[in-house]
């Protein structure tokens, strides 16, 4: 597809999409397994037989019509498929794969770290000294002194008694809310939070509500309603939000929650490496004490380079974590990912300017792309960059375009984001350069306007 898309062919495209993907079938090709003994079905209800139980499952349904409409696109089109892309190489601003070196903004390894030599020397000694897996849980014999190591570390980023690694961010947010809350307690998050969250207070049986998106008013109205009825209330909100790129407006929403006696945690994903003058999260940002939180949540597969979640709080918090099932009924972090995110937060330290670098460009970037008239939503000029491109196929075929011309960027449709609310999801990184931010943003605004052209001929 070239650049003088014109009407008549974003019709035919559209048109062809539709009827590529609308009647898609979904339905598996391999041949259905009889069985030997057939029980009595269900009263009401159709039978499932063996080996496909879940193939009317409403998640499975929707991931097989997203897969069948991505696939009709690139048939018809003959344009590259952007998901799923295997890379060579380190990932980071420009990749090497199928279609050539491509300029990248879909990691999120904001600092360079995960291929930062010392992080990369830090990971072999450790594979070396460790072994490639702690092969138990950390209460019996996967205790390494790196573990703890990191975890001081961490503590005294938070200003906080002490810490706990665990080997999954979302799994550190589902397990711990699972294990801290229960039935007469209740989460109250942002309404963008991230969905490990969500998954957390079900696990506890805890009530789950939301409040309008970073809006401290909108909290305090769903507290005034509502708190009494409940033990605790966990108020969660994002530091920095993984969709918008927008700043989680901490000291305000700390505030009213504390007006109603609420514990507050705060998902530092997207945050810790990235925000404050030393990259040490919102809390330096902000310029507030490790207590105004009760539990720092972190990710250190962003910008620490590595994989895994961390918690950072209270003494007696962390205490009981040690001995919770998120410690004890799962593996204990890999030494090798718990050397590379140690090794990050010592060149962290040393090499500042790779955080003041990620802001220069992130405000570059931001500001080239608002030039050119495009729709940033919520975001602030930090180095998350949404472009919004409303419609699945609009995204889809918009991030086909970009990759097409050199620049990958991962299209976010559903579940990722609402209906209308599809978009381009930029990461910027310290490694990118300015030709580079320019000549995408010159890329993007012409992309844009194609699948556009595309949208627009989907309602004719």
């Amino acid at each position: 597809m070239t650049a003088g898309l014109t009407s008549n062919s974003a019709r035919d495209i559209a048109r062809s999409l539709l009827a590529n993907s609308d009647g898609a079938d979904t339905t598996a090709s391999a041949a259905e397994v009889t069985p030997a003994v057939k029980a009595p079905p269900a009263v009401g209800k159709p039978r499932r037989d063996t080996g496909r139980q879940f193939g009317d499952q409403t998640g499975v349904v929707a991931a097989r019509e997203r897969a069948a409409r991505a696939l009709a696109m690139g048939e018809l089109t003959g344009m590259p498929n952007p998901l799923f892309i295997p890379r060579q190489g380190p990932n980071t601003s420009v990749i090497e794969g199928p279609y050539g070196a491509t300029t990248n903004f879909s990691n999120y390894n904001y600092l360079g770290m995960a291929h930062h030599p010392k992080v990369i020397k830090a990971v072999q000694d450790a594979v070396g000294q460790y072994g490639a897996s702690a092969s138990a849980s950390r209460i019996t014999s996967g205790e390494i002194e790196i573990y703890p190591r990191l975890e001081r570390r961490l503590a005294e980023i938070y200003d906080v008694e002490s810490a706990i690694i665990a080997t999954s961010g979302y799994l550190t947010n589902s397990g711990v809310i699972g294990f801290l809350l229960g039935e007469r307690d209740a989460v109250v998050a942002d309404a963008l939070i991230h969905s490990s969250v969500v998954t957390g207070a079900r696990w506890a049986g805890a009530r789950s509500m939301t409040f309008r998106h970073n809006d401290p008013e909108s909290l305090r109205g769903v507290l005034r309603m509502s708190r009494e009825r409940f033990d605790r209330v966990l108020v969660v909100i994002e530091g920095h939000y993984s969709m918008d790129g927008d700043v989680g407006r901490l000291p305000e929403i700390a505030a009213v929650a504390r007006e109603f006696d609420c514990a507050v945690m705060v998902d530092e994903a997207h945050s810790i490496g990235v925000f404050g003058a030393h990259g040490h999260g919102v809390r330096e940002h902000f310029g507030l004490p490790g207590d105004a939180v009760d539990i720092w949540m972190g990710c250190l597969s962003k910008a620490l380079g590595s994989c895994g979640g961390f918690i950072a709080g209270s003494a007696e918090i962390i205490q009981a974590l040690h001995t919770s099932p998120v410690a004890t009924l799962t593996v204990g972090p890999p030494p090798s990912a718990a050397a590379a995110a140690l090794a990050a937060l010592e060149v962290l330290e040393s090499e500042p300017q790779r955080v003041s670098q990620l802001w220069h460009n992130a405000k570059l970037f931001t500001a080239a792309l608002r030039e050119r008239n495009l729709n940033l939503g919520f975001s602030e000029g930090t180095p998350i960059v949404p472009v919004l491109v409303p419609g699945e196929i609009q995204v889809l075929y918009a991030s086909s375009l970009l990759l097409q011309r050199g620049v990958y960027v991962g299209p976010v449709a559903a579940p990722g984001v609402g209906p209308g609310q599809e978009r381009l999801r930029f990461f910027v990184t310290s490694e990118h350069s300015q030709e580079q931010l320019v000549t995408t943003a010159d890329l993007v605004a012409e992309v844009v306007a194609l699948a556009t052209d595309v949208g627009a001929a989907l309602t004719m």
